[in-house]
């Protein structure tokens, strides 16, 4: 019975969804998002202990290159988001709604690059992989665990379920947001002499901080304005920008503004 059910709602996530984007890689079954999450968690456990008795690893060149290739992959996407839809005389950048039959040039390019950002948050999960193999284990916090396996499934049921229309805002803006991030982990990769350089980093957290409340507050606007996106999706993404909202401003207040605990004397 339990088996039966559990198969039914599979076949209903399978088979529903845009058929724009169905036949895009790794969008029609979710079983390998599934697979990929489970995957990385298994790695985020077993990783730290795997290295636990052995040197880290520098890395200083795959970092270079792995940050330098993030860094133009969000800088093209944040350029094909803003071509296709603040370019494009007939989106409507507030509350576009999705229309299954709409196949048009510039649609589907909206499409191909909602795919592409969806692909680059598998590819990102070697942020982690490097801090195991980096032994830098006190970066694997909650919130990037959190992070990286929540955007994985969200951004895969949007490409499925909803590509493109409302989520090129948020798409866009977190590209903006990558390019500047990712800019910074290549200095850092570059060596120590970088440092003096990168005072900055508390202004990236604020940056990001940032960008989650302006999707927050678009998204409040798009449910006000029920345009025919589906609102499951909004109050989804609502309900997710207010939980990432939460977990970055405490670790910004953690981090950067938290005093820190006087020793006591004995």
């Amino acid at each position: 019975m339990v088996v039966s059910l559990i198969m039914e709602a599979y076949r209903s996530l399978r088979d529903q969804g845009d058929p724009r984007t169905e036949n895009m890689p790794l969008v029609k079954e979710p079983i390998y998002i599934f697979a990929l999450v489970v995957a990385y968690l298994v790695i985020v456990i077993k990783g730290p202990k795997w290295m636990a008795h052995r040197d880290g690893f520098e890395l200083r060149k795959p970092l270079i290159a792995y940050n330098f290739f993030l860094v133009a992959l969000s800088a093209w996407m944040m350029y094909e988001f803003f071509v296709t839809s603040l370019l494009n005389p007939t989106f409507n950048f507030w509350c576009e709604p999705i229309i299954p039959s709409d196949t048009s040039a510039i649609q589907m390019r909206q499409l191909r690059v909602s795919w592409l950002y969806f692909i680059s948050k598998i590819i990102e999960f070697m942020d982690t992989f490097f801090f195991i193999l980096r032994k830098r284990d006190r970066q694997i916090t909650f919130l990037h665990i959190y992070h990286h396996c929540t955007v994985l499934l969200l951004q895969w049921s949007v490409t499925k379920y909803v590509p493109g229309a409302v989520g090129c805002f948020a798409g866009m803006l977190n590209c903006f947001i990558h390019v500047v991030m990712y800019s910074y982990y290549l200095l850092a990769a570059l060596g120590p002499h970088m440092q003096k350089y990168l005072w900055w980093k508390r202004y990236l957290t604020r940056m990001q901080i940032i960008q989650f409340l302006m999707v927050f507050l678009h998204t409040s606007y798009a449910i006000k304005l029920d345009c025919g996106f589906p609102k499951g999706f909004l109050w989804s993404l609502w309900l997710y920008m207010l939980t990432l909202f939460m977990l970055f401003s405490h670790f910004y207040k953690q981090t950067y503004t938290a005093k820190p605990k006087e020793k006591k004397i004995d």
